[in-house]
């Protein structure tokens, strides 16, 4: 919806800068080219600013930042979905409003309730609140991190934005990169809550808020699927199950079709986002735009087969984007300036570019099927770790402590490259630690070993992103002792790699065009009955994504449910092999970064890498790309 950012002197004897405040706004014009404001406080020591991409009340009505008494102000940036309700009980309360949007739902509610309003809220957003009357600050990020808050604070100065760009705007804030953290975006091609690549900029984790009271920081999580437990009188059996998934995704789809402006869906042809282009259909009364990207050149990555099915089944025209090596390259350079808290996705590229063709085909509100896969086990890859964890890591973990060092004679006999990812293994198993159990690892901590420099260990001795992991396992088992497996693996999942990595790329690629994204499948109600399914419900006789599959039978095709899983793919291994036109450019980038300067990666094993991907039939185009995507990233940033 928007792009927020300001400055808060909350512990010295500084001021506000109107046009700093300006210039930090309006690096986020990207986000919100509708309209810009600002407000500083009475004693200068408060500067909100916003830039609104106009999806409710499109009138000067919902101009921001906004007070309902010029003593409550606030700046926010995503959509409240349940916001009709919330005003009408503030109504019975004596509420008179001025704007029919949510924002005034939102400021109105902390006025009411204070500051655990927040938990009243469906929906997806970043904001910050400035009270006037208590002198305290808020600031919130949605339970699920579909929305971004980054922050900063310095000698007594708060900085915050939607993205890193507004807080280096400021000409007190210095510049510098955060080396240390590195090796977690080698690890996960994200940064993990609440690092970044800069130094003492943070970003505020997923269900958290943060307060500035007295001259203080506090951070506090308010909401964790762990904690909540199904209601008395809940789901059964699986047949409870499927009809309240059911009901939960029709209401779920359904509040996120509010808007004043053009909407649509983007339509892969897979289970989720047909499930959301049908019921969308259905809450309509006709049919929904859809909107589909392929490659020109390389067809297996293509799913057009499948998505032209789905349109004909639900009667709507598609509308379908091919890209093509040209559209990376001019990727390439629009990149970074978008991803400064960089991402590693490949998905970003073709994203990047659906995102442009859908905005500027008139549509501003697109919705799209992120978070399923993870709260209904959708990859064959958790199917993979259940039986690797069931057949291989139980027996090894009842080996005598003893026996575990032995784990570091395992990592010398598996020599091929293919076995890197059980060589990972058997150094956990030395070390006395539990894999990292979820998708999406480029590095681990046995290649990192040989990827980062002598020096760079010797500069930081903590390189593992093993405590990454390990805190949120601790997390698990301390409100869960009887989670299984499954219900540890999908925390995993929730907590970093959808919010910082899916999320973040969806955030990212969709407002660098101006449109907003919307995840029916993350409605928290959703979100906390898929991850107390048993296990045996939630997968049956090997099917993953079972119970979701029984679910919308008679909303979408068979043949749609039960094809195989493709996935959002992109040409990036062709693309970095010797024949393709562009493969020189992308190992240039690597190979020629200025980010060699600073010693922290080791070429040679690099090389390796690139060699074994372009000659010896090894796919590495993921490590290769997390590799691409940090140059391009320093370069803009750095050199």
């Amino acid at each position: 919806m928007c792009g927020i950012a300001g400055v808060y002197h909350y512990k010295n004897s500084k001021h506000v800068d109107e046009p700093t405040l300006v210039r930090m706004r309006d690096t986020l014009v990207h986000r919100g080219p509708d309209d810009g404001g600002f407000y500083i406080s009475p004693d200068q020591k408060v500067g909100l600013g916003t830039r609104r991409l106009k999806i409710l009340d499109l009138s000067p009505a919902g101009h921001m930042p906004m007070s309902p008494d010029s003593k409550v102000w606030i700046t926010y940036n995503g959509e409240i979905y349940n916001f009709k309700e919330l005003r009408a009980d503030l109504e019975k309360r004596g509420h008179i409003f001025r704007s029919a949007g949510d924002t005034e739902v939102i400021v109105r509610s902390y006025v009411e309730y204070g500051v655990d309003f927040v938990k009243r809220l469906n929906g997806m957003f970043g904001f910050v609140i400035y009270d006037e009357r208590k002198n305290l600050l808020l600031a919130a990020r949605d339970p699920m991190g579909i929305k971004p808050l980054y922050y900063a604070s310095v000698d007594g100065t708060f900085y915050f934005g939607s993205e890193i760009k507004a807080i280096l705007a400021h000409p007190d804030f210095k510049k510098e990169l955060a080396e240390e953290n590195i090796p977690h975006y080698l690890t996960f091609a994200s940064l993990p809550s609440p690092h970044t690549l800069f130094k003492n900029v943070k970003k505020l984790p997923a269900a958290h808020y943060l307060l500035i009271r007295d001259g203080n920081i506090q951070e506090e999580e308010y909401w964790n699927p762990a904690r909540r437990s199904l209601s008395e009188g809940g789901p059964a059996n699986e047949s409870d199950y499927i009809a309240e998934i059911r009901h939960l995704l029709r209401d779920s789809i359904k509040l996120q079709m509010v808007s004043d402006v053009p909407f649509g869906c983007f339509l892969s042809g897979g289970i989720d986002s047909s499930t959301n282009a049908a019921l969308m259909t259905e809450a309509l009364g006709k049919p929904v735009v859809t909107f589909s990207v392929g490659s020109k050149r390389f067809d297996k990555y293509n799913e057009f087969e499948h998505s032209r099915k789905v349109a004909k089944f639900l009667g709507t025209e598609p509308h379908e984007l091919l890209i093509d090596d040209s559209h990376l390259e001019q990727f390439l350079h629009e990149y970074p300036y978008y991803a400064d808290d960089p991402n590693g996705d490949q998905v970003c590229v073709p994203l990047f570019w659906l995102s442009k063709f859908t905005k500027q085909s008139g549509v501003t509100v697109i919705q799209i099927g992120e978070g399923s896969d993870e709260i209904f086990t959708g990859y064959n890859t958790y199917l993979r770790a259940i039986k690797l964890y069931q057949t291989w890591w139980r027996w090894l973990e009842k080996l005598p402590q003893g026996a575990k060092t032995t784990g570091s004679e395992l990592v010398n006999l598996l020599r091929h490259p293919k076995f890197d990812f059980h060589k990972e293994y058997a150094r956990r198993l030395a070390d006395n630690q539990e894999p990292f159990w979820g998708n999406a690892v480029a590095f681990g901590d046995y290649e990192k070993e040989k990827l980062l420099t002598d020096d760079f260990k010797r500069r930081h001795a903590r390189w593992s992103s093993y405590p990454v992991v390990e805190k949120i396992y601790e997390e698990i088992d301390k409100m869960d002792t009887a989670a299984d497996f499954l219900k540890r693996l999908t925390y995993l999942e929730l907590k970093h790699r959808l919010p910082e990595l899916l999320l973040m790329r969806a955030d990212k690629m969709t407002m660098a065009h101006s449109l907003e994204g919307r995840v029916p499948f993350l409605d928290t109600r959703l979100v906390e009955l898929a991850f107390h399914i048993p296990t045996d419900i939630k997968i049956k006789n090997g099917v993953s994504k079972y119970i979701l599959k029984k679910s919308v039978e008679g909303i979408i095709p068979n043949d749609i449910i039960y094809r195989e899983k493709q996935g959002f793919a992109t040409s990036m291994s062709e693309w970095f092999k010797p024949n393709s036109p562009v493969e020189k450019n992308l190992i240039n980038i690597i190979q020629s970064s200025k980010l060699r300067r600073r010693n922290i990666l080791n070429h040679n094993s690099i090389d390796r890498l690139i060699d074994a991907h372009q000659h010896k039939g090894v796919e590495h185009n993921f490590r290769l790309w997390n590799l691409v995507t940090l140059s391009l990233w320093y370069d803009y940033w750095f050199a």
